[in-house]
């Protein structure tokens, strides 16, 4: 039942027009059956005109850093939307290929800001979940982030955990800390409220 309620659409109105949105699910899904890559790439073709596709996914803190949760399925979403906007459907045996990339891996890109260029060169990342930590398997922080107009410098780094102690509908804390062991940004994460 509850599946059958997750896969319905709630009907919007949107400036006059009717907008269809995917239900949430019932917790993010660490890997996809051929079920739920089909639906993902569903989701992923229909999503071409809505900027808000991946709202789900998207957290921001009070400090104003921003994250998006790559879970198999909005990977899948990403890549089919991609392939929708290009006028080509994804090809047989793309979907296997593309998840097998982070297989085992929960993935997140994070924009965190900061006062110099370089600032987030040494930051080190782990997901709190209850009592536990989970230390990151990749981690990728840029090393020389941008200028913005404001003065500040805006890095995107690139984390990833392993999901074999994780649960698809956990509540976790993503925790970055700096090269001194100081916490300098920290996210909220329902991973139940993700697909």
């Amino acid at each position: 039942m509850r599946r059958a309620l997750a896969a319905l659409a709630l009907i919007l109105p949107l400036g006059g027009e009717l907008a269809l949105r995917p239900a949430v699910a019932a917790g993010a899904a660490l890997t996809l059956d051929e079920k739920g890559r089909q639906e993902a790439t569903r989701v992923g073709e229909r999503s071409v005109n809505d900027e808000a596709f991946d709202a789900e996914w998207r957290v921001k803190n009070d400090s104003g850093d921003s994250l998006s949760v790559v879970t198999p399925f909005h990977r899948l979403v990403v890549a089919a939307r991609h392939a929708t906007f290009n006028g080509k459907p994804l090809k047989p045996g793309e979907p296997e290929k593309i998840l097998r990339e982070n297989r085992d891996r929960l993935v997140v890109w994070v924009e965190l800001h900061g006062g110099t260029e370089g600032f987030a060169r040494l930051y080190t990342p782990r997901l709190v979940v209850g009592d536990r930590e989970i230390k990151a398997s990749f981690v990728q922080n840029e090393r020389t982030a941008h200028r913005q107009e404001n003065g500040r410098y805006l890095a995107r780094c690139v984390y990833g955990f392993p999901t074999a102690d994780l649960d698809g509908r956990a509540r976790a804390s993503l925790i970055v800390a700096d090269g001194d062991g100081r916490n300098v940004s920290t996210f909220a994460l329902d991973l139940g409220k993700m697909r």
